[in-house]
């Protein structure tokens, strides 16, 4: 802005001659007023009226004279309500869509409404400092052309020039004896707008230039160096009507971003949740119908995986079920036929006790007492291996770290003495690994039985424990007339039995045991033929042939969990192989 030296009191006669009327004086301030003067700027006629609250215009009632009347103490507003207005019904849970899609709303809408207000406001303070720019070049053009050097030029003739070149402007001009002069040709001395403190600061020489904004107006004020002060005002109403049309235009866009922002949430909300919909819809279609299908999955997002993990519990419940339905089912098939027969033979023994019945040769009565002795003993036999099929399936098993070779030992002891009519050429090698000993005790003791079993008197059956770094392997071979290659993996499943073993004692549970011990433990198990004929039944195992407490490894004493069969089990010490009180074993393959 432009410098200005320092004040001078000098007084000058107001120009126009005799009988011109005669202007307005400013004086410094605190200087005395004659009266009859016009008030000098910055004096009490020229500052703002305080405003004052009229009475009655509070918030609260007032009397006929104007007084508040202000509610009783202790005593609420709400207490004068009434009471079904202060009891609000609980709203009804809004559901996880309405949530997803009230939230993907209300962030856009207001993201779009603090969009729209900093548009508004960037725009209100671009145009009023473009329009205060403006006028400022103004001034300062009309100050450097000597436009208001009053010593040479009057103010009047001055001041129509200047609203002839610039008709939206309405100057002031003070000279330097603090006469005032404005814009009306008729009125010279009536003023447009009251002249403020700031102009009053600029015309004493405490600063150099003004801008502020009053009455719809934008004034600025510059010092001349001829101790005259130009004093510009704009009008702002073109400013406000941009602003307040750009107001419309925005607030427009922004109900309609808002109004987008919410169709928007819902369709993410319906969008994004149709898979938990679906699911929603399958876990009530299996609790009203049972049905166990899969449902489709879609994308491979969080609700996707979601989905596909709902699937598989799907799958396992099917599979749960199907094994629950086929052992209830074989079950009963398999207890029927020696049921019914001990129950035939039961009855003949009863019915040869009595006085009536005619005498039974003691041969036959042997022979029918044996008979029901050996169909309970197929019978416990049975009941044993569905027992142990239900526990391996419910996955209660004790986890421990064992020696193959020691449950091996174990079990051919029952095997000998079951099967006294049968050599046993056994080799054994110390294999560890953790897993149910009394799980393996029961699958070897069938698998041996089996052996025994097909084998001829005076057969030998042969086992060998072969290990590498980290595989076992363990083939029990038999003499006998070994198993079709058709039947091969068929001798694995729940009670299938082959056609040659029909009329052989068995459940057709003894193998199924066997591989799902082994399954269970991450082994393999298969049928072969004996290179000198007879059935081959190979196995492979993982484990280790060198003790953990030998190697070092601390598994067992510190807990750490182990892997078997796709599940993650803890080790417990010190439980022993538990060999007590075990079921016999099965006599079918």
């Amino acid at each position: 802005m432009l410098g200005l030296p320092g004040r001078r009191n000098r007084k000058k006669a107001a120009p126009g001659g005799p009988g011109a009327p005669e202007p307005r004086r400013i004086e410094p301030t605190g200087a005395a007023q004659p009266s009859g003067t016009p008030q000098p700027l910055g004096s009490p006629g020229h500052s703002a009226e305080s405003s004052r609250q009229e009475p009655g215009t509070g918030h609260h009632p007032v009397d006929d004279g104007g007084v508040p009347v202000l509610p009783e103490p202790g005593v609420s507003e709400s207490a004068t309500m009434p009471q079904a207005a202060k009891l609000r019904a609980k709203s009804a849970p809004m559901s996880l869509r309405r949530r997803v899609a009230l939230l993907a709303a209300t962030t856009v809408g207001v993201a779009v409404a603090l969009m729209t207000v900093a548009a508004y406001f960037v725009v209100t303070n671009a145009l009023v400092d473009n329009a205060s720019k403006r006028l400022e070049r103004q001034a300062v053009t009309m100050l450097q052309l000597g436009a208001a050097d009053t010593a040479n030029t009057q103010p009047r003739t001055w001041i129509a020039a200047l609203t002839t070149f610039n008709p939206d402007l309405e100057p002031i001009v003070i000279t330097r004896d603090g006469l005032t002069y404005g814009p009306y040709r008729d009125d010279p001395y009536r003023l447009p707008f009251q002249i403020g403190e700031a102009e009053h600061k600029v015309y004493d020489r405490e600063v150099s230039s003004s801008m502020r904004t009053a009455e719809g107006k934008q004034i600025i004020a510059v010092a001349n160096r001829d101790g005259s002060t130009l004093i510009l005002a704009q009008d702002l109403g073109p400013t406000r009507e941009v602003l307040n049309r750009l107001a419309i235009v925005l607030s427009i866009v922004g109900a309609l971003g808002i109004i987008l922002a919410a169709a928007a949430g819902t369709a993410v909300g319906r969008t994004g949740l149709a898979p938990v919909g679906r699911l929603t819809r399958a876990v009530e279609r299996v609790a009203r119908t049972d049905d166990l299908r899969p449902i489709p999955v879609a994308g491979d997002d969080e609700l996707a995986r979601l989905t596909y993990a709902f699937n598989q519990m799907l799958i396992a419940l099917q599979e749960s079920r199907e094994r629950q339905s086929r052992l209830v089912a074989d079950a009963g098939h398999e207890l029927k036929t020696p049921l019914t027969s001990l129950r035939t033979n039961a009855e003949l023994l009863i019915a040869a006790n009595r006085p009536d019945a005619p005498d039974i040769p003691e041969e036959d009565r042997r022979d029918l007492e044996k008979d029901v002795v050996a169909q309970i003993e197929e019978l416990s036999t049975l009941v044993g291996d569905l027992v142990d099929l239900a526990r391996q399936d419910a996955g209660a098993e004790t986890i421990e770290l064992i020696n193959l070779a020691d449950t091996l030992g174990a079990s051919m002891e029952r095997v000998r003495r079951r099967r006294q009519n049968v050599e046993f050429d056994v080799q054994k090698v110390d294999w560890y690994l953790y897993g149910d000993d009394s799980a393996w005790e029961r699958a070897l003791l069938n698998l041996c039985d089996n052996a025994a079993k097909w084998s001829p008197s005076g057969g030998t059956v042969t086992v060998r424990m072969s290990a590498s770094d980290n595989l076992l392997t363990l083939d029990v071979a038999d003499q006998g007339p070994g198993i079709p290659e058709a039947d091969r993996e068929l001798v694995f499943e729940r009670f299938y039995r082959a056609t040659e073993s029909r009329t052989m004692p068995g459940s057709g549970l003894g193998l199924a045991i066997v591989r799902q011990v082994v399954v269970k433990h991450g082994g393999t198990i298969e049928a072969r033929e004996a290179p000198g004929g007879g059935a081959l039944l190979h196995m492979e195992l993982p484990g280790t042939p060198t003790s953990p407490e030998e190697s070092n490894l601390s598994d067992a004493a510190t807990g750490q969990a182990i892997q078997t069969d796709a599940k993650t089990v803890p080790i417990k010490r010190g439980s022993g192989r538990g060999r007590n009180g075990k079921t016999p074993p099965s006599t079918g393959r």
